[in-house]
């Protein structure tokens, strides 16, 4: 079953904002996105069966649930995108070049609606903020979290009994969750299963409940049998619980012919020299130790594979120390580093002068790193935005 007879079973929202839940106290804002990928309806789905629940017991609820439609005009036809992909989109540049377009292409729609509809929903809504986006992989896998790497990203993260991949924005070009973050927001993508999984529709209940229960929306009284969501997820993630890097994509073209060899799986362990993929019929070998991650197994997309590797847990305290007492305000004063503006968000690194700067540092502090070209690094501070202030009485935190 492909991904537009998927949708026929139920009858696909026609609404950009497919419900609104306003509860009798006050409380967090908590906007689930699905249908950003056309061809990834699992999230819609599992929206729809959570909030026809939620909808019998709201004035049990604190605060504010939306449940948002992405990419409309794909949805309805079973298709990633129409003319572009919707999750590529969203940079500041690009946003103010299609802002000012006479003629637009049907994504660049989606996303001008999209951004009025954020803009007024931040507005006029109180924190703090919670923003989940629902996906679906073309391969098997593990249900999954991907996150910008800011402390209030992982903290919420950690609440939930499947892996965590950090590092993707540093490939990836636009995604929904880099701009929201760079307003400070806790954004959260969670990638339920394949395509056409029907578990990839329960996992994505399971993970709805539990963010409205770690979000405070709801009591765990008030979720009959609430118990069985951590449980149905440990299993489907075959209780890995490991906290991964991205260290590879292997990038494709639109002329690029590319052919991922048969019978992989996202999270997979792979070996140095294990054959991949073919790339204009030409073997793509993998050129890390780790675990193949997202292979892709569908026509449109320009992400082949991605390779991660898991990140050991001293990284992780030790990170979260450096982090704690801003040791990054003392790089201005190396030789070769340099803040790019008075606001102190991006670090430019001369590497013919830093040449001890490593990226794997870096992602210590909690900086995306951007090779700007041979000789500069361009470092955007994750924590810099993050609206800490917004979330310091929250229970996970």
């Amino acid at each position: 079953m492909d991904a537009q007879a998927l949708t026929t079973k139920i009858e696909m929202p026609t609404n950009r904002v497919m419900q609104k839940l306003k509860g009798s106290k006050s409380g967090p804002t908590v906007l689930f996105f699905a249908g950003v990928h056309g061809n990834e309806p699992a999230g819609v789905m599992a929206l729809k069966e959570v909030f026809e629940d939620l909808s019998k017991k709201e004035n049990t609820l604190r605060g504010t649930v939306y449940g948002l439609i992405g990419n409309q005009k794909a949805l309805a036809k079973g298709k990633r995108y129409v003319d572009m992909d919707l999750n590529r989109l969203w940079t500041k540049a690009n946003i103010k070049m299609v802002s000012n377009k006479k003629v637009l292409l049907e994504e660049e729609k989606e996303l001008l609606e999209l951004l009025d509809l954020l803009r007024e929903i931040i507005k006029t809504e109180k924190g703090p903020f919670y923003f989940i986006d629902y996906h679906t992989t073309s391969s098997k896998t593990l249900p999954f979290i991907t996150i910008n790497d800011s402390m209030i990203n992982r903290k919420f993260a950690m609440q939930f009994p499947v892996p965590i991949v950090l590092g993707i924005e540093e490939f990836l070009e636009g995604p929904l969750l880099s701009y929201i973050n760079q307003l400070g927001y806790v954004a959260v993508g969670f990638e339920s299963g394949q395509h056409t999984d029907p578990a990839a529709i329960t996992n994505s209940v399971a993970f709805t409940y539990m963010t409205l229960i770690a979000s405070g929306v709801i009591g765990k009284m008030d979720v009959e049998d609430f118990g069985h969501y951590p449980h149905q997820l440990e299993n489907a993630a075959t209780s890995v619980r490991d906290i991964f890097e991205v260290v590879h994509l292997h990038k494709i073209t639109g002329v690029d012919v590319f052919k991922m060899l048969p019978g992989f799986e996202s999270f997979q362990k792979i070996n140095k020299g294990t054959h991949l993929a073919t790339n204009n019929y030409l073997p793509v070998y993998s050129g890390y130790d780790g675990r193949l991650f997202m292979p892709l197994y569908q026509n449109q997309g320009s992400d082949g594979f991605f390779i991660i590797r898991k990140i050991p847990e001293i990284a992780l305290m030790l990170s979260a120390f450096l982090r704690k007492i801003k040791i990054d305000n003392l790089f201005n004063l190396l030789p070769g580093v340099k803040w790019e503006h008075k606001d102190k968000e991006i670090l430019r690194v001369n590497l013919n002068i830093a040449k001890f700067m490593t990226k794997p540092l870096f992602h210590l502090l909690g900086y995306r790193v951007r090779q700007l070209d041979g000789q500069y690094l361009r470092l955007y501070n994750r924590e810099k935005a993050s609206k800490k202030k917004m979330y310091k009485n929250e229970g996970w935190w």
